[in-house]
């Protein structure tokens, strides 16, 4: 902006905007020239996004370019030599790259992207895009089968993302409740086609992921169009938040032929809505007949053990020892009774032979008694208590103590006559 436009009178106008004054301003002519200059020096920028709005008035068409991942949006023009050269498929919906470039309009200030040439993305292009992300992140490791969670026999509640009141949200609801009646869903709906479905899934699957009643999150859409089924659901945010949720992910996008990258880093990949209403719960009939099944085998399998063991009892009542029990006692009866004819013989003998001896011992004892010597006759004297042994103990008037075999006598010593001891 230093280019000088010189006024026709008054002092000289400021070279740069910098040093207007209240009292030495540019006219607005100068302005909106230095910003032509300014603007008209930017390089045309190819750009790339999504047709929102096309409208051709006179040859010329004006439309609106939407960003891709975030929700901003920018007014462009075709003047009509350009828009009469625009490919057929550039209508709205269309995903576009376009060759813009600035153009300030001076008599009205109005600032306008002015397109030179607009090409359509072709699916092919998309599509390499998503495999060389598909190859980037399974480079990182996340689709490796062991960071794969396993699904819920029988989760307490079902997260659903879909979009609103779509066929999908029905597929999967009905399928569910014909198999499993009980079930329970948290549904968020979100956008499930256009540049918002990266952000809006996000925001879903965080909000399931943190609500501890969800045991697994079913992400649903019907069949559509490439660009509508692939693309959307192969952002590259969408796909890493997946990768680091806690909660088991179902990808449940209606498609066969082509793959979005939310089926690889997803927990489990159903072709279908109807497909993962059938993965995601049992099938109470056949979890019913299953258990009538079971109870079924349980009581023949316990008929035949009562009917085995009714075999086996009989089998040992029929043996001897069971049929005539008292045969072991009789036989035991018999056995004991020789034995204790022996003991008791064996113990008559041995009384017998005691007792002998016994009487032996007592004569033996008896015949060394001293009662036995004072029955032959002899006495034994005593002379202050003690046992006179020796007459030259006693002197002539002593007393004595005379034992004899019955009874006891006193006497007094009237001679002493001492005979010598061999």
């Amino acid at each position: 902006m230093s280019e000088r436009i010189p006024a026709p009178d008054g002092p000289a106008q400021p070279q740069q905007a910098a040093d207007t004054t209240a009292e030495n301003p540019w006219p607005l002519s100068r302005l909106s020239q230095n910003l032509k200059q300014y603007i008209e020096r930017v390089s045309p920028t190819w750009v790339e996004g999504q047709l929102i709005e096309h409208r051709v008035s006179r040859g010329h068409a004006w439309m609106t370019l939407r960003d891709l991942d975030v929700e901003m949006s920018l007014p462009v023009v075709a003047w009509a030599r350009t828009g009469n050269t625009l490919d057929s498929s550039i209508k709205e919906g269309a995903r576009v790259v376009a060759l813009v470039r600035p153009n300030f309009y001076t008599k009205t200030g109005r600032l306008t992207m002015v397109v030179n040439d607009m090409r359509p993305v072709g699916i092919g292009e998309l599509l390499a895009r998503v495999e060389r992300l598909r190859r980037a992140l399974a480079e990182e490791g996340l689709f490796a089968p062991e960071l794969k969670k396993p699904l819920p026999v029988l989760p307490q509640k079902i997260g659903l993302i879909t979009g609103r009141d779509s066929d999908a949200m029905h597929d999967v609801q009905r399928n569910v409740w014909l198999r499993w009646p009980a079930a329970q869903f948290e549904v968020v709906h979100a956008a499930m086609q256009g540049p918002q479905v990266g952000t809006e899934v996000t925001s879903a699957l965080h909000a399931l992921d943190q609500d501890p009643t969800v045991d697994v999150i079913v992400v649903a859409r019907g069949g559509g169009a490439l660009e509508e089924v692939i693309l959307p659901f192969s952002d590259e945010a969408l796909i890493r938040t997946v990768a680091t949720l806690h909660t088991p992910v179902v990808s449940a996008i209606g498609h066969e032929a082509d793959r979005p990258v939310l089926d690889d880093v997803a927990d489990f990949r159903a072709s279908t809505p109807t497909d993962a209403a059938k993965n995601i719960v049992p099938d109470a009939a056949v979890e019913l007949a299953g258990i009538s099944d079971v109870r079924l085998r349980m009581a023949q399998g316990v008929q035949r053990l009562v009917e085995v063991q009714s075999q086996h009892i009989a089998q040992l009542r029929s043996r001897p020892v069971l049929a005539q029990p008292e045969t072991i006692v009789t036989v035991r009866a018999d056995e004991i009774q020789l034995v204790l004819t022996r003991a008791r013989a064996t113990f008559a003998h041995q009384l017998h032979r005691a007792t002998d001896h016994i009487g032996q011992l007592k004569a033996r004892v008896r015949s060394l008694s001293p009662q036995q010597t004072l029955n032959r006759g002899y006495a034994v004297v005593q002379h202050d208590n003690m046992v006179l042994r020796a007459a030259a103990d006693v002197a002539v008037g002593d007393d004595l103590d005379i034992l004899v075999a019955a009874g006891r006598l006193s006497a007094t010593t009237t001679s002493v006559t001492e005979t010598p001891q061999e």
